[in-house]
């Protein structure tokens, strides 16, 4: 699956880091987004930015130019603030964009750091207004007695010019830190979710919104798990999902009740007994969670594997994929070193037939859902010269028999992980946000990848 699959360049997130060792804390990604259509491609980092890369039309004269990202705006979305009521530094890491579908010439995108939402958009300007009766050319107003004559303004032809303008701030409704964001299939309200509770929100309306889920118990003491993640199903307006650090899985309706916190099917599997260990809870939180295109299965992540769930079936995982099972060995060190709390996001190709998600040592992983085939590649600076063909990486377990080019477990490097992925909605073309790189990974035509 994966020995087809090319590489263009590598994406510098910033332009100017030649070296993992000098990042900086600002230029981490820390979210990585497609809009609908796949042209424009978003990421966010930890210093409060949004970079959008828009895709290269296909030339006549370089075939292969098609499928480059090149970077189209750049602004900053959040800045850092305090808030004084309860003496905490908000940060202005992006932990989440979501792209509305397209309805006129503008693009609009929803980002969030841990408290506030905003609205962006996105629109191309080409031509400029000149001939003002009441401005001078440099905008100043004139005086009206100098005005003898009147004339037509008229628009002028200047340079390409992206503007971005936020359009609506969603402030002061969480008081935990918002881990996700979704747009509803009916494209006027989304939800946005913190720890305890999920909101659901007008896109016109920033003054208020309405709680749909609340699991804060009146006691403090009590509580026993948090929201992790939460998604809308892509056609049913009324439904949604949310996950939990138990490993559970809620699907609600929101034609039952205002409040949803009974939720409709509880996706949950039975713990094993004999493999409960001390991380067992740790490594059972789900991570990320989406539906897929086609709305009938869940996916989920957690620390180790990554599960397919049928709506039809509440009992147990579809189908359940280890992503690194040769970690289990590590677990100890990896909660000394606090990996073992990494949230891994996991995403569907276009057809729903492959899965793709994160791991350690820049390595990613992808799941042939109808061929049970798997491949583990890996984004680095040696695989991203253009037209370069991703080989296959393996590791070897503790104790386990080696062959040529297999790495030891106990040589992973643990600083280096791809916790953000993205795939193209229609297309095999795949986002890989390794620290403050951004890899694309293009599909070679005539692909055995499905």
């Amino acid at each position: 699956m994966g020995e087809d699959t090319d590489a263009t360049p590598t994406l510098n997130h910033r332009g100017f880091l030649p070296d993992h060792n000098y990042v900086t804390e600002a230029d981490i990604i820390s979210t990585v987004e497609f809009n609908h259509t796949g042209e424009l491609l978003a990421t966010g980092d930890k210093g409060g930015r949004v970079v959008i890369f828009q895709r290269e039309p296909e030339s006549k004269f370089e075939p292969f130019s098609q499928g480059e990202y090149n970077v189209y705006s750049t602004f900053q979305s959040h800045e850092p603030e305090f808030d004084y009521l309860k003496s905490l530094e908000i940060e202005e890491k992006i932990n989440k964009i979501r792209w509305l579908p397209q309805q006129n010439a503008a693009h609009f995108l929803l980002s969030t750091n841990d408290k506030t939402i905003k609205l962006w958009k996105v629109s191309e300007r080409d031509k400029r207004p000149e001939g003002y009766n009441l401005k001078d050319e440099e905008g100043r107003i004139k005086d009206i007695s100098t005005v003898t004559s009147l004339q037509v303004p008229v628009l002028k032809p200047m340079d390409l010019m992206v503007e971005v303008s936020p359009r609506r701030v969603f402030a002061n409704a969480h008081t935990y830190h918002v881990n996700s964001i979704s747009v509803n299939s009916d494209y006027e309200t989304y939800m946005s979710a913190d720890d305890l509770r999920i909101n659901l929100w007008h896109l016109d309306i920033t003054d208020r919104s309405f709680n749909i889920v609340d699991i804060k118990p009146t006691n403090m003491e009590d509580l026993t798990e948090v929201i992790t993640a939460a998604e809308f199903h892509p056609h049913h307006c009324n439904l949604f999902v949310y996950s939990s650090s138990k490993g559970t899985l809620r699907l609600c309706d929101m034609r039952e009740a205002a409040l949803c916190d009974k939720h409709s099917k509880l996706f949950e599997e039975p713990e094993d007994p004999s493999a409960r260990s001390f991380f067992s809870e740790i490594i059972s939180s789900v991570s990320d969670v989406k539906f897929s295109h086609s709305g009938r299965y869940l996916l989920t992540r957690d620390y180790l594997t990554a599960k397919v769930w049928d709506l039809n079936m509440e009992s147990k995982p579809l189908e359940t994929y280890q992503v690194h099972d040769y970690l289990r060995s590590k677990l100890c060190s990896l909660y000394e070193n606090d990996c073992i709390f990494d949230k891994f996001e996991c995403a569907w190709n276009g057809s729903d037939s492959v899965i793709m998600t994160g791991a350690y040592n820049n390595f990613f992983r992808m799941f042939d859902r109808n061929t049970k085939r798997d491949v583990t590649l890996e984004a680095s600076r040696e695989s991203s010269k253009p037209r370069a063909v991703l080989k296959p990486r393996r590791v070897c377990a503790a104790g386990g028999k080696r062959r040529k080019d297999d790495i030891s477990v106990d040589s992973l490097d643990f600083t280096k992980k791809i916790l953000h992925t993205a795939w193209h909605p229609t297309e095999n073309i795949i986002a890989i946000a390794a620290t403050n790189n951004l890899y694309i990974f293009q599909d070679k035509l005539n692909s055995e990848m499905h």
